[in-house]
This record gives C-alpha cells, sequence and structure tokens, in this order.
C-alpha cells in the first residue's frame, strides 16, 4: 500500500513524551514533533528525507540492497505499507519493521544480510532501531543544539521561545 499524503513518521511508541528530544520509535527531533501538523507537505518531505539518509547511513552495515526495484515490487506484492517516493533503505526499513519476526527469504526481494552475527533477523533490526537513534542524537546534538545556542547568542528568539537549548559542552 502506497502512501498518497506524506504519511508521519510516527510509529506509535513516542518517547517524547517521556522527555526524550530524539524520539526513539521514529527519529523525528521533539519540535518536528510537535509541529508535523503545521508543516507543509515540502516541509515533511524534507524530514522524510533526514530520516532515510540515517537508514543510508546505518542499514548497509547490516545489509545489501541487490535489485532496489524487486524490493519495492515484493512490499507492493506483500501489501507492507512504504512511501512510493521513499529511498531503498526506506523501502528496507518498512519490510523489516513488518515482516522480521517472520524470517522473510530476503533474496526474494532482493537483499542480501551481510552482518554474520548470531542475531535473528528482529534482533539485528533492533540492533540497528537503538544505532539510528544514536545517530539521530548525535546530529541533534551536533546541528540543532549549535543553532539554538547560536541564535541565543546573537539574541534571536528561536521558533520555540526560551526553551533552554542544553548547555554547551565546549565540543561543536
Amino acid at each position: 500500500m502506497l502512501f498518497d499524503k506524506v504519511p508521519t513518521p510516527c510509529v506509535g511508541i513516542c518517547s517524547t513524551t517521556f522527555g526524550d528530544v530524539v524520539c526513539r520509535g521514529c527519529r523525528r527531533y521533539l519540535h518536528e514533533v510537535i509541529d508535523w501538523n503545521r508543516y507543509s507537505d515540502a516541509q515533511k518531505r524534507l524530514i522524510w528525507q533526514r530520516l532515510d539518509a540515517l537508514l543510508e547511513q546505518v542499514l548497509p552495515h547490516g545489509f545489501r540492497i541487490d535489485d532496489a526495484a524487486r524490493l519495492r515490487e515484493r512490499l507492493a506484492f506483500y501489501r507492507i505499507p512504504h512511501r512510493s517516493w521513499g529511498s531503498c533503505w526506506g523501502d528496507l526499513h518498512a519490510l523489516l519493521k513488518s515482516a522480521a519476526k517472520q524470517q522473510p527469504d530476503l533474496a526474494e526481494f532482493g537483499v542480501v544480510r551481510i552482518d554474520r552475527s548470531n542475531l535473528t533477523l528482529a534482533q539485528l533490526r533492533e540492533k540497528l532501531n537503538g544505532d539510528l537513534h544514536q545517530l539521530a542524537t548525535a546530529y541533534y546534538e551536533k546541528d540543532f543544539l549549535r543553532a539554538a545556542r547560536s541564535a541565543m547568542a546573537a539574541g534571536i528568539e528561536t521558533s520555540h521561545g526560551d526553551a533552554d537549548p542544553a548547555p554547551a559542552s565546549g565540543k561543536d
């Protein structure tokens, strides 16, 4: 099933309600979760591009996609939700999210597992999700917090008012 409108990345386990600034479920930043319904489709696609870029950095450590067209075709055949305009790594993530516990034949999807650990596919998916969250958090700290500190130093109010962007670590 393909999405016509830009769907929310939300997976229904939002950790921002517990104080995380990067959601453990979808890896959006807190302000993106809060403001999602105010964003234009173009802004939403930019967020999806950032999320896909995370996938493109992490998933190749565990998998190789030999046939991206086959992956997308098989997702459609099995009616696994995915974005028609997303990256092939987003397609692989959709497959892992939907079918990892069933241990699908990855070759049928044009995918090769290159990770040689003894982890099950579901366990590897969880490990990679942890790696994705860690990377998203690092980018948040590097880029967004640095920009917020610079704006505050210049006396420019951020879009979220007087929220403290966290103390400077001295490592930029």
